[in-house]
């Protein structure tokens, strides 16, 4: 089986550990324009470091340049991107397909993927990348067989197969953003999906983690992945420690190499496991997809407590070491922490600040043995070096095709001559160099100090390391084009109903709650709403209603494409998320309208304000998309209503709307307050949730920009 294990670099510590565990690549963020800011992350001068270091080891870099740019971040943006490519970065990650095109014509050496933020998840997205000059698209997370295998025939695939699942289609996720500020397209993602909800149906009234997706483990598909094409296995976790995502890289290695891999298993999920691991939506919702009950890390269960006179015993193989962590669970729920207290022939006794009871499960959440199986071991490269010491002659060291000189010729030894041993010794000396040396030495009467012999050896690898990984040529930062917005002087209203009721509006964008059952359209110019996640058995599903409108509203990149195949007007939504002018520009080029990101202030919008281009100014406001049902898709129970309340533990309630478009049901979550109505030129307003109780409005476009 052949494919890259591409593992994440959240530090230094972190990058070492991945490609010493067997990483083919890792990727990483720098200080600016990442989407974990909350990583260590990586500036100039480490990130040219750890370049190095991988390319001689024959792994690569990609550099995640993946959050959306505001329009005053267009020249540190284009700067970033140049110095990480001169750093040694082997591709750069993009979330703004729009501003990759235009890094792309500026620079064409440079090598782009498009980071799973531009959610690529059906072939008009993948077609619209490789037109635009991105090598590689990281697919979707939601992304299904049958459209990867459409993908993958177009252009080169990543694909995320272990760690952390968004409960939103990633890049349309503004939840952290409206609750606090905190832009998850920006990097600052608080993880809102994370916290306790209750929803008001029955059975989900009790407050419970019912947002919060269990970790994603896909060891078991691996054979139809590489079926469908995916080239590079990624594992998510920049913001997890060195020995989880050794451990990672370790077990795909194992599957990859054929070999057994119930011990990698293991010491994967005392590294970290969430909800004990799901297949994810690619492969369907099914068991274990939401963790409800426990948020965080659940490890491996080993055994049960029983309760005896000596205290709390675990009956199990497992042999516990000091340092060792616990966690204790009672019908899925967390009871509290545990740690050993003595050992016995079949088991162990645990202390706890909790009072256990017989049956509760023993999870094991830090286990010292399973660190130090991922972080052992040291990756290196064979080097053959041929070294001549032969007085009269210049000191020689040949290897990889380079041959290193020293500029003085060696002096005849008058007592002690160089030998071979002391030579072998000295050169198995590599210091930070990942080289496994196996060397051949010719000597003869040669007399050279040991401090110059020392000398010659770091000297010598110097060489060796630069010659292996020479830096290319060198790009230099050129001006950004100067863009002109077209302005524009309308003052047009468009409006996305559910309903009939339009309120006049000038475009009336139509949002089904069943899209199976379009009606026909009359009157008035119309659009029929896509959602970011769209398959070709969705487009199947809507092909025969387009004649009844004029064209799409669509919240994805794949609609530019999608358009023109129906010869269809194109009004890029906010999912979109233009932020910039540089993008703007090229949605003038590519929409008949298109709406600014609802995350930029008033006095940001204003400033990218341009013929056809609208702003959210009044009604819901979408937070998330979610592509799987948080009621576990326990259909036969269903009550099936179209709008259901979340509410988070502050009692503020966010509307939950279902809809269905093919196969299974979607739901999206709107703000606890609707946005107040602003007057505006071409303004747009979202009148979805038109009759939702307990709403209030609050001020839209305020002059805080999005972080």
């Amino acid at each position: 089986m052949k494919f890259e294990i591409l593992a994440p670099a959240g530090n230094r510590e972190c990058a070492f550990a991945s490609l010493n565990a067997g990483a083919d690549a890792i990727y990483l963020g720098l200080e600016e324009f990442s989407a974990r800011q909350s990583a260590e992350n990586f500036n100039a001068e480490s990130l040219k470091e750890i370049c190095a270091y991988a390319h001689l080891l024959g792994a690569r870099v990609y550099v995640c340049l993946n959050t959306l740019v505001k329009d005053e971040e267009a020249d540190a943006f284009f700067s970033c991107a140049v110095g990480a490519w001169n750093a040694g970065a082997d591709a750069l990650l993009i979330q703004d397909i729009f501003l990759g095109k235009l890094l792309k014509e500026s620079y064409p050496e440079m090598v782009l993927h498009l980071s799973t933020q531009g959610g690529c998840c059906n072939e008009y997205g993948a077609l619209l990348a490789k037109d635009y000059g991105f090598s590689r698209v990281v697919l979707a997370r939601e992304t299904p067989l049958k459209e990867i295998k459409k993908i993958s025939a177009i252009i080169e695939t990543e694909a995320f197969v272990q760690g952390a699942l968004c409960s939103c289609f990633s890049g349309q996720c503004y939840f952290s953003s409206f609750a606090g500020n905190n832009s998850g397209n920006r990097g600052r993602c608080k993880q809102p999906c994370r916290k306790r909800y209750s929803i008001d149906r029955a059975g989900f009234e009790k407050s419970a983690y019912a947002l919060s997706l269990s970790d994603l483990s896909l060891g078991k598909k691996i054979d139809e992945l590489i079926g469908a094409g995916v080239c590079s296995f990624k594992i998510e976790g920049r913001m997890r420690r060195k020995e989880y995502a050794a451990a990672a890289v370790k077990y795909y290695k194992a599957l990859r190499e054929g070999r057994g891999s119930s011990k990698e298993l293991i010491d994967l999920k005392r590294a970290f496991n969430r909800g004990n691991y799901t297949e994810g939506l690619g492969f369907g919702q099914k068991e274990n997809f939401l963790s409800r009950n426990v948020q965080g890390h659940i490890g491996e269960d080993v055994g049960e407590v029983t309760v005896t006179k000596r205290g709390y015993f675990c009956r199990s193989a497992f042999v516990p070491e000091k340092g060792d962590g616990f966690k204790i669970l009672r019908g899925g729920s967390e009871v509290g922490g545990a740690a050993a207290a003595g050992t016995e022939k079949d088991g162990f006794y645990l202390t706890s600040s909790a009072r256990l009871s017989a049956g509760d499960r023993v999870c094991v959440t830090t286990s010292k043995a399973a660190s130090e199986a991922a972080l052992a071991g040291k990756r290196l490269r064979p080097v053959k070096i041929g070294l001549s010491f032969i007085a009269g002659e210049k000191a020689r060291a040949e290897a990889e095709g380079l041959i290193f000189e020293d500029g003085e010729v060696l002096e005849e030894a008058k007592s002690s001559p160089l030998t071979e041993e002391e030579i072998i010794s000295c050169f198995e000396k590599t210091d930070t160099l990942p080289f496994a040396p196996v060397i051949a030495v010719k000597t003869q009467g040669a007399f050279l100090p040991k401090s110059k012999l020392n000398a010659f050896r770091r000297a010598f690898y110097e060489a060796l390391k630069n010659f292996l990984t020479p830096c290319r040529d060198r790009l230099e930062a050129r001006p950004l084009p100067d863009v002109g917005l077209k302005k524009g002087t309308g003052e047009k209203r468009a409006c996305i109903v559910s309903g009939a009721a339009d309120g006049g509006a000038d475009i009336v964008i139509f949002k089904p709650c069943e899209y199976a059952h379009i009606p026909t359209q009359g009157g008035k110019e119309k659009y029929l709403y896509l959602p970011p996640f769209f398959t070709s058995e969705d487009e199947e599903l809507i092909a025969p209603a387009l004649a009844g409108f004029d064209g799409f509203y669509c919240e994805g990149y794949y609609g530019i494409l999608l358009a023109k195949k129906y010869r269809k007007k194109l009004f890029a939504g906010t999912g979109f998320n233009l932020t910039n002018r540089y993008a703007v520009s090229e949605a003038q080029k590519v929409a008949d309208y298109f709406a600014l990101s609802k995350e930029i202030s008033a006095r940001e919008a204003s400033a990218l304000s341009a013929e056809n281009a609208f702003t959210l100014s009044g009604g819901a406001i979408k937070v998330m998309d979610l592509v799987y049902c948080p009621f576990s898709q326990d259909c036969n129970n269903c009550d099936r209503r179209q709008q259901y309340a979340l509410t988070d533990e502050e009692g503020r309630k966010f509307p939950l709307r279902r809809y269905v478009l093919s196969g299974a049901c979607r739901f999206e979550v709107y703000n606890c307050a609707l946005l107040s109505k602003n007057i505006c030129a071409n303004a747009l307003y979202d009148n979805t949730l038109s009759g939702i109780e307990g709403m209030r409005e609050t001020k839209g476009h305020s002059e805080r920009s999005m972080q």
